[in-house]
């Protein structure tokens, strides 16, 4: 069966390249992927995939299904690219490993049982559709989730921090600015703020740091009220702490409020991110695939700052977000329009076929290994419990 998966997957470099080619020839905004899951949605159909477009209502999301029964087996696809800058962070590369694994998966579970899902995640760059999916529960009956993304350096897999983004706005309560030195305006209310905030971080030291940005309404004569806005970000090292958090910035904001006798609101202004739940015996299993394949040097788990959407899914599934490196140069930065070029190369095309191989072959020995679902089961509740 691994033979006839590899073999599959050495035939189809070309679609491969060509699902690539696509995404890199046509980026797209956040929920706007509409010519990426009309070509995806194509080569599912064409391959006998159960295929749901508009998934959830979301327009350019899609559920691809293969099979029957458990254990069911899921991929994940980035689809969009940052405006104007392409595809950057190289969601062409690691959605065409993606659907490739998929296809090469499905060729062989008609023999073993099992079901292939591959999901489309719009909007990976504005709170991700694997949010609002984990949220509805699409995850909550899949038995593992996967997907891997391109790098400079090839990592097991990924932690990152819990997210939580908050608004803090403070106006006055109505009428004219107040322009007297004694009066209290709302920018003392964000001062205050400021302040507290700096108190409350050296409280939970490494596992918490707070990002912000204020805004401030006199700057801008024509706006008629005394506004100031404070945007942050609170990471935490887990979502609990980052409740915690916010429940008492909720009480600073309304002890600011008392003291200046301005109005607050406080909301969520984007989704927020579970941290990375990484599975173990999932990660040794990928990672023996890949170093069966010739893929040897890796290291440990690439800490994300700014947090992923799969930590979300990982608290719904056993998951894996592994990173491999496309990239033979070590000129050639993350992130840059370099990356994305590099994406192309025959090196990069390589590397993807070895890790849609990889994750392929994963889905197998899950598939015909009942112990190995038993282990990877037991290690996901045991650290979503905990």
């Amino acid at each position: 069966m691994k033979q006839e998966i590899i073999s599959y997957l050495n035939t189809i470099k070309d679609e491969i390249y060509n699902i690539t080619k696509f995404l890199y020839d046509n980026p797209e905004e956040s929920y706007k992927e509409r010519k990426a899951a009309a070509y995806l949605t194509k080569i599912l159909r064409d391959n006998n995939f159960k295929v749901i477009d508009n998934f959830l209502d979301i327009s350019t999301s899609f559920y691809g299904e293969y099979g029957k029964d458990y254990p069911k087996i899921c991929f994940l696809c980035d689809l969009d690219a940052p405006p104007s800058k392409g595809h950057i962070h190289g969601h062409n590369l690691s959605t065409a490993i993606s659907c490739s694994a998929a296809l090469a998966l499905s060729r062989v579970v008609d023999k073993t049982g099992g079901t292939v899902i591959i999901l489309g995640c719009p909007g990976e760059y504005i709170g991700g559709a694997k949010v609002t999916m984990a949220k509805q529960g699409i995850f909550d009956d899949i038995d593992v989730a996967m997907m891997v993304h391109p790098d400079i350096l090839t990592a097991e897999g990924a932690s990152s921090k819990a997210v939580l983004p908050l608004s803090i706005k403070f106006s006055k309560a109505s009428g004219s600015l107040c322009l007297k030195s004694d009066c209290l305006s709302s920018m003392d209310a964000s001062l205050f703020i400021l302040n507290s905030l700096n108190i409350l971080i050296k409280g939970y030291g490494d596992n918490l740091q707070i990002d912000l940005v204020l805004s401030d309404s006199r700057k801008e004569p024509s706006l008629p009220k005394d506004i100031s806005e404070i945007k942050l970000y609170i990471r935490a090292k887990d979502f609990t702490i980052a409740e915690e958090v916010e429940g008492k910035i909720k009480r600073l904001v309304e002890t600011a409020s008392f003291i200046t006798n301005v109005s607050s609101e406080v909301n969520i202004y984007e989704l927020p991110y579970s941290e990375m739940i990484t599975n173990k015996t999932l990660t040794r299993i990928f990672s023996h695939n890949l170093k069966e394949l010739g893929i040897i040097d890796s290291y440990g788990l690439n800490d994300i700052e700014q947090g992923l959407s799969m930590g979300n899914v990982s608290h719904c599934t056993a998951s894996i977000h592994p990173y491999i490196q496309i990239t033979e140069k070590d000129d050639i930065p993350y992130g840059t329009e370099k990356f994305s070029v590099a994406t192309l190369s025959d090196f990069a095309q390589e590397r993807a076929l070895h890790a849609a191989s990889a994750l392929a072959l994963t889905g197998l020995d899950i598939i015909e290994k009942e112990n190995l679902i038993s282990e990877i089961k037991e290690e996901f509740y045991a650290k979503v419990n905990k």
